[in-house]
């Protein structure tokens, strides 16, 4: 079964013939508004940069006020159902080329059909919603910009001594408050300073005690090995005064047997020589003829 045929669709139609532009072009700009709603489609032809948006936009508004005045339908409620581009009359000129000839120009030109129909039921419930919550939106804001108004007036229709006292009062109010928001804010700073130093004394004397406990026992054991060396030290220091001393009293002691040797042990320290002493039976008879003579003499 066949589609509706383009002329037999329904709603309301406005349609431009023998437009000088291509179908091609045309048609480029009905695709952008084809299925948009009245106002939608009018805000795009509005910024459109083709020089056809500007036909299509008159034939758009003739649509809608067809709508309006053959149909009774509201243009506020409607959309572009279809739209189309057909090709119209083609002129034929003429350009005058070199050795006598000549070139076709084709001027173009076509038929531009927009129909507008009426939204769905339940587009149109929810649409009607949207626009009654935006213009209670804007009574309200009316109304709440008249009681403004209205409040500023009577204000102004007052004395100026009450005005004045009133504006005083309101400053006193605000240095008050500014006074007492400064206090509190130097309050909680220094509050905040000393539980910050307080919190880092802890820190040090905890990290304190816990190199303490570690290092402890190594403390002890060096203290006892230290003093293990020393006592070692001054034994040993003893042990080799003593060594010490002992070879010089045996050298005194040998220094003084030589010399009692040399001296015969005479207490007045005469040198004996070194001749050999001869013992009375080992004397010989030459010693005895060479102690006569001596004796005559």
């Amino acid at each position: 079964m066949t589609g509706v045929k383009t002329n037999e669709r329904p709603g309301t139609r406005a349609v431009v013939r023998h437009s000088r532009v291509s179908a091609y072009k045309a048609r480029e700009v009905l695709n952008l508004i084809r299925g948009q709603d009245y106002e939608h489609a009018t805000e795009i032809l509005e910024f459109c940069d083709r020089g056809v948006a500007e036909v299509i936009g008159k034939l758009l508004h003739s649509a809608a006020a067809n709508a309006r005045h053959n149909d009774g339908i509201d243009p506020e409620e409607t959309f572009v159902s279809a739209c189309y581009a057909d090709e119209g009359t083609t002129l034929k000129r003429w350009r005058p080329r070199a050795r006598g000839r000549a070139t076709r120009i084709r001027k173009r030109t076509c038929h531009i059909t927009i129909i507008l129909s009426r939204l769905p039921e339940d587009q149109l419930t929810r649409r009607r919603a949207r626009v009654a919550a935006e213009q209670s939106e804007r009574r309200a804001r009316r109304v709440a910009g008249g009681r403004l108004r209205s409040r500023a007036a009577s204000r102004g229709t007052r004395t100026g001594t009450d005005a004045g006292a009133e504006e005083k009062g309101a400053v006193a109010e605000d240095e008050d408050v500014t006074s007492e928001a400064l206090a509190a804010l130097d309050e909680a700073r220094a509050l905040e300073t000393t539980s910050h130093h307080q919190e880092l004394e802890a820190e040090a004397g905890a990290a304190i005690e816990h190199e303490f406990d570690e290092d402890g026992g190594d403390d002890e054991d060096g203290a006892e090995d230290v003093t293990a060396v020393d006592l070692g030290g001054e034994t040993s220091a003893d042990s080799d005064d003593s060594t010490a001393t002992a070879p010089a009293d045996d050298a005194g002691e040998v220094a003084a047997n030589e010399i009692e040797d040399e001296t015969d042990g005479s207490p007045s320290g005469d040198v004996v020589d070194d001749e050999p002493e001869v013992s009375p039976a080992s004397a010989s008879g030459d010693g005895a003829e060479s102690t006569q003579p001596d004796e005559e003499n």
